[in-house]
């Protein structure tokens, strides 16, 4: 794939946001290709078209994969893996928000809930820590439950929340 200079720019910059979303150059300039890509692409097109190791390339895409942004396609007579990357902007951020929550938020409230557990039965941990920790915990859950919510909310009313969101905070703010 011949890429333009906004489509180099556009991957560029992925790849430098990659690290502050925690995954690693390569994996976010892969997936920034691949959205870009209007058909499936193979593991040797992505290499040739970033300059990137062919291991990386794999592993990148192992990772992707993982993270449920990127599928398998095949071509009838062509025996290579072609891979194609999640389209639509609001699947991403669902997709994205169930592995976050999943890498993050699930294993914090669960520390969390141990903490407390543990502060309970002890007589040394001070009050002020144990309010902190359920300050923690009721937060985590708050989130839990608001990501609940959001995941089983029907698309069209998804966006329109999103986009009254905004709305919602000026009118809020003038009053």
């Amino acid at each position: 794939m011949q890429l333009t200079p906004s489509m180099e720019k556009f991957i560029v910059h992925w790849g430098e946001m990659g690290s502050r979303w925690g995954v690693n150059r390569t994996v976010a300039q892969i997936f920034a290709l691949l959205v870009l890509s209007k058909d499936p692409m193979n593991a040797e097109q992505i290499v040739e078209t970033l300059g990137v190791a062919r291991s990386n390339a794999s592993n990148s895409l192992k990772e992707l994969q993982s993270l449920n942004l990127v599928s398998l396609n095949h071509k009838l007579g062509d025996r290579r893996d072609h891979f194609v990357a999640i389209k639509d902007c609001w699947d991403m951020l669902q997709i994205l928000a169930e592995e976050r929550k999943k890498r993050e938020i699930d294993p914090t409230l669960e520390i969390l809930e141990q903490c407390l557990a543990e502060a309970k039965k002890d007589n040394q941990t001070p009050e002020y820590v144990s309010e902190q920790l359920q300050q923690m915990s009721d937060f985590m859950q708050t989130m839990s439950k608001w990501y609940q919510q959001m995941k089983q909310m029907d698309r069209k009313l998804l966006v329109k929340f999103f986009k009254v969101g905004s709305l919602l905070t000026s009118w809020l703010s003038k009053k």
